[in-house]
């Protein structure tokens, strides 16, 4: 167990989690149950849920956990009769590894057996929840079983914390949307932070981190609960002696959920390295309890619920309780030093003088010996008239430095006595037989100091265990203020928003926030509205406009927003996300046989099926990698299945014939992305300028992609007969259909109905600003409806 403050992106890619999966047989198919332990963290997750046949929602609960180990019963898992789930769950996981336990440790009454040996009693609620959820029980035993078993331990009776997950509380988004989004790992070079995870992480500890990443990939669908965590980040940017003071005190925290996970194991036997360990932790346990006062001073002031209610629960008497338990045993100095040296002094005099005698007499033999190895090294240097000093490492014990010229050595050899030489540079690192002896009796006195100690430390844990509660709820507060403290410091640095939560997705002039950390100039902002009445909008625009990525940006603010974090933008409002689907990238998938065609299909097929009124659904083309009539078709077919739903939709294309569809569906918004066509000096050649700004209507541009290849090396010749079959294609190609007044007026009374319900259902006008609001509506109204006898397009 090492101590690190650094929440180096390097701390989550190590996975320690291990799951296990049952699902149900016959009738109860779909039915799967999930129990998950971290090894670094013990918390038992368990979760029951029904789900379809394409298992979205088991896929992505374990790519959110990102497991090291996945346990299954040999029933699933047996060549011949492996199920559906267990080939899918390979599929997606090529390189985690796969046990199989016999079917007999999935049973549900062993699971509760131990759930009522384990759970820590402020968590025993969890029965009523578990109680008839036979398949989490069942994957609940298999798991502790199984963890037992290769970890050579036991937790100890009533030390664990248990909740039951359902599929409810969190918005979900897929694993691909994850990857598209590069929410927590980015596509071109996965050490690279330029990720919304790497944009939002000034967390200070590993908990921290691992929330924010967890929260990221599960944004919360409670508003209320989104609404407290921007209290706080609003008060942690108002007052700035809070969120220094609060962020000093954080970043002194060692990671407190692995130092649980060490501390509620009870090792099968006692080794001299089991025994080191449980003293280091008991060293650190009180190191961290220190901090619980500091913590609460930081707090005091504080105005928010949320912040209040963390103040409170750290006014808990059991930290007090724990910490003077500690202290009757343990040294008031013995505190978490950096040098493995330091450190073992550290453990070697954490108990306290006249607890054990025998424990004062081996601790004054080490201190003999100690000072014995520090004037033979004296001696010897002063011997041979060499520059040595004593250094230590741990693996190697006491060994003599020293720091000299080559030349300056007789015959520019050491003396004979001294083995196990190493050179770096001018630096001479070497023993002596003498010194080795005398390393082994250290060592051997150090074993037993540790052994005594250890047996103290141990009386003192089972003293601790009935309070260990209080440190879980410690780790989850300490957790969640490093990732507000994080938010917070995130905002400070890009001018954010704080957004409100209504039916309306608005965003005024919103930026891409991991585009900002990229680009060396603010990126371009731009608008964005859709309402349950234009819940479809289609972007058209050249190629390089900025579709994708101002796609993408939509979705990450909808996350952050989701998450409690400010957003980029100057006002904000969005309705809340159940699901979040992207169909973004084109990528042919060798492994899985996949072409682009059969990619876009399966993703758009995954979104049809699981879609519902309240997700956000981001499509970036569809249907291009087939002949372009087909590809209109299905674009056009599953652009009308959207449309039935209440799901705020994004389309970005480049069939403008798509663009049509608002004729039928007044519910379809179309916009584009500007361009301007700039003459060059010479005057013969024309370049597009970007403008990256969104308007509405659609894209005028004909044949941006020869113009875009025209900026590449492509001859010529090409490029010419590309513009003349063009041309002849077009012609051939029938007028666009005009839209007859009949639809020009069904549009428009849509339109007034729609703002006339958006004004009744949010406006805080007052009267008279009302009735100024409503007079432009009619206006507007009156403008867009045809006066007989036109026939021209609508504004």
């Amino acid at each position: 167990f090492t101590a690190t403050s650094s929440s180096s992106a390097s701390a989550h890619t190590v996975a320690s989690v291990i799951v296990a999966v049952v699902e149900g047989r016959g009738l109860a198919r779909g039915e799967v149950g999930m129990a998950s332990i971290d090894l670094k963290n013990p918390e038992l997750i368990l979760s029951q849920f029904a789900d379809n046949t394409t298992y979205a929602k088991v896929i992505t609960k374990l790519k959110i956990l990102t497991p090291l180990e996945i346990i299954m019963s040999n029933t699933a898992c047996d060549a011949g009769s492996t199920t559906k789930l267990f080939s899918l769950i390979r599929e997606h996981f090529k390189n985690v590894t796969f046990t199989t336990v016999l079917r007999k440790y999935f049973n549900e009454t062993n699971g509760l057996e131990y759930i009522e040996q384990l759970c820590a009693s402020e968590f025993s609620t969890i029965f009523m929840e578990v109680q008839s959820k036979y398949y989490c029980l069942a994957a609940a035993a298999a798991l502790l079983k199984y963890v037992e078993f290769i970890q050579n331990s036991v937790y100890a009776p009533k030390s664990l914390k248990m909740r039951f997950q359902g599929s409810e509380k969190t918005a979900m988004i897929d694993s691909s949307s994850a990857q598209n989004l590069e929410l927590v790992i980015n596509n071109r070079d996965s050490r690279n932070g330029h990720t919304l995870f790497g944009v939002l992480n000034y967390t200070k500890t590993s908990g921290g981190s691992r929330r924010l990443r967890s929260n990221i990939l599960e944004p919360l669908v409670d508003a209320e609960t989104i609404n407290t965590r921007l209290d706080c980040v609003q008060e942690l940017l108002q007052d700035e002696e809070l969120f220094f003071g609060l962020q000093g005190v954080i970043s002194k925290f060692l990671d407190t959920e692995q130092l649980l996970s060490v501390l509620v194991q009870i090792p099968k036997q006692d080794t001299i390295k089991t025994a080191e360990s449980k003293i280091t932790n008991l060293i650190y346990l009180k190191h961290t309890l220190e901090l619980v006062e500091p913590l609460k001073a930081a707090l005091r002031s504080c105005n928010t619920p949320l912040l209040k209610a963390y103040y409170n629960s750290l006014e808990d008497t059991r930290f007090g309780i724990i910490l003077g338990k500690i202290t009757t045993v343990i040294n008031d100095d013995a505190r978490y030093t950096k040098g493995c040296l330091n450190m073992r002094t550290q453990k070697c005099y954490a108990v306290k003088p006249n607890i054990n005698e025998f424990l004062d007499i081996a601790r004054r033999t080490y201190t003999e010996i100690v000072d014995d190895i520090a004037g033979m090294i004296t001696q010897l240097a002063e011997k041979y008239n060499l520059p040595m000093k004593t250094s230590f490492s741990s693996a190697r014990g006491f060994f003599i430095q020293m720091t000299v010229d080559c030349s300056a050595l007789p015959n520019g050899q050491l003396p004979s006595e001294f083995t196990k030489i190493t050179k770096m540079k001018n630096t001479y690192s070497f023993t002596s037989p003498d010194l080795i002896k005398m390393n082994e009796r250290c060592q051997e006195s150090l074993r037993e100091i540790y052994h005594m100690t250890y047996l103290i430390v141990c009386k003192l844990l089972n003293e601790i265990y009935e309070h260990i509660h209080c440190l879980y709820k410690l780790s989850d507060i300490v957790s969640m203020l490093d990732m507000l403290l994080s938010f917070a410091h995130a905002c400070t640095l890009s001018d954010y928003v704080r957004p409100e939560f209504t039916d309306t997705l608005a965003i005024k002039q919103g930026w891409h926030p991991i585009l900002e950390k990229i680009a060396v100039e603010k990126p371009v902002s731009n608008n964005t509205y859709l309402t349950e009445g234009n819940n479809f909008v289609i972007i058209t625009g050249p190629n390089m406009s900025g579709k994708s990525t101002y796609l993408k940006q939509i979705a990450l603010c909808q996350i952050m927003a989701q998450i409690g974090s400010y957003v980029p933008a100057e006002y904000c409002s969005f309705r809340i996300a159940e699901h979040i689907f992207t169909r973004i990238g084109m990528d042919d998938d060798i492994e899985t046989n996949a072409s682009t065609f059969m990619k876009e299909m399966k993703e758009i097929t995954y979104i049809i099926q699981n879609a519902n009124d309240k997700s956000l659904i981001i499509i970036d083309e569809l249907g291009r990698g087939t002949s372009a009539e087909e590809g209109i078709g299905i674009c056009y077919a599953a652009c009308e299945y959207l449309l039935n739903l209440k799901a705020f939709t994004l389309f970005a294309t480049h069939f403008l014939e798509l663009c049509h569809i608002d004729a039928l569906y007044p519910n379809v918004e179309n916009y584009h992305f500007e361009v301007q066509h700039v003459r060059s000096s010479a005057g013969n050649k024309e370049k597009i300028a970007y403008t990256y700004t969104l308007s509405k209507g659609y894209t005028e541009e004909k044949n941006y992609g020869i113009k875009a290849a025209e900026v590449s090396s492509l001859p010529s010749s090409v490029i010419l007969d590309a513009k003349e079959i063009t041309n002849h294609i077009a012609k051939q190609i029938l007028h666009r259909q005009k839209s007859t007044p009949e639809m020009m007026k069904q549009r428009a009374v849509y339109h007034l109905a729609m703002r006339l319900v958006q004004a009744a259902r949010n406006s805080r006008l007052d009267p008279d600003s009302l009735r100024i609001y409503l007079k432009g509506l009619k206006k507007k109204y009156e403008a867009s409806c045809p006066a007989p006898g036109e026939n021209d397009d609508h504004q």
